[in-house]
């Protein structure tokens, strides 16, 4: 598999991401995508979210949403913010008599399962796909995306590296993507 790389282009990032909601309307797919993009979740914890992650026991959305990380044992704490919110109170709407312990993107095939991370992927690149996106783009896309976005609008790259659970900075500096482009807009702007 290649090197996935975070939607930098703000215009395509929004047709991606809706890509489920007006193209091929999808809501577990659109919900999948938009919670990626949102918690920055690794695909792996965010495949076994189930509702009563979301949702407390009175059904209504949480604040948060805790996860143990799979891959490093960590305990993550994301707020549900206005867009995911929107998103999961719609998708809730559409899924009813789901029960707590459900997977919150399960399998067509097999509901008690979760979506596969094969299948999480074919979501991921038929979206990029049906916008126009570079084969570069994966479930990691979403996560790198997020990254990216909070960088711009100036978020220190030592809490990226917190908010990722990152061991070094030149990973979480690679997550970013910054290229040449974003290195020609500091010489741009220095004029001195």
């Amino acid at each position: 598999m290649s090197e996935t790389y975070p939607i930098k282009d703000r215009e395509a990032l929004h047709s991606f991401r809706d890509y489920y909601k007006d193209t091929q309307p999808n809501p577990r797919n659109y919900s999948l995508i938009v919670t990626g993009l949102n918690t920055a979740f690794r695909v792996g914890d965010l495949l076994k979210l189930r509702w009563q992650d979301v949702c407390g026991a009175d059904g209504n959305l949480r604040q948060h949403i805790c996860v143990e990380e799979q891959k490093t044992g960590k305990k993550r704490v994301v707020p549900i913010n206005k867009v995911l919110r929107q998103t999961l109170d719609a998708y809730k709407s559409v899924c009813p008599g789901t029960a707590p312990q459900d997977f919150l993107f399960p399998s067509t095939r097999c509901k008690s399962r979760p979506l596969s991370r094969s299948q999480a992927y074919r979501i991921v690149r038929r979206a990029a796909e049906g916008c126009g996106l570079s084969d570069h783009i994966g479930c990691h896309s979403l996560r790198k995306t997020f990254g990216y976005y909070a960088w711009k609008q100036g978020t220190p790259p030592a809490m990226l590296m917190d908010l990722y659970n990152h061991s070094s900075y030149q990973i979480t500096k690679r997550y970013l993507g910054i290229g040449q482009d974003e290195r020609d807009q500091v010489y741009l702007q220095i004029n001195l």
